[in-house]
């Protein structure tokens, strides 16, 4: 962890790489589900929970990271660093 003061900026590439690979994902995610071989309801019921684990990723993502913006110093839990 880095102990330097002030908010760091994702470089541009770096954001057009993210959202890049989240459009490749979503898509080959929409052409798998509409290529399946099942009944309609099927790939309904799939595109449904897609959605749903996309948006609790957003969510989830965006509570981690007020979590730790609203605290001044290093996050308390730390689950892949070493103490």
């Amino acid at each position: 962890m880095s102990d330097t003061p002030g908010k760091q900026q994702n470089t541009a590439a770096f954001y057009g790489q993210a959202v890049a690979s989240f459009a490749v994902a979503m898509a080959a995610t929409a052409i798998g589900i509409y290529q399946l071989s099942a009944d309609a309801w099927v790939r309904a019921f799939l595109a449904i929970a897609v959605l749903y684990l996309v948006t609790s990723a957003f969510t989830l993502s965006k509570v981690i990271r007020d979590r730790q913006e609203g605290t001044g110093a290093a996050p308390s839990y730390a689950p892949f660093e070493k103490r």
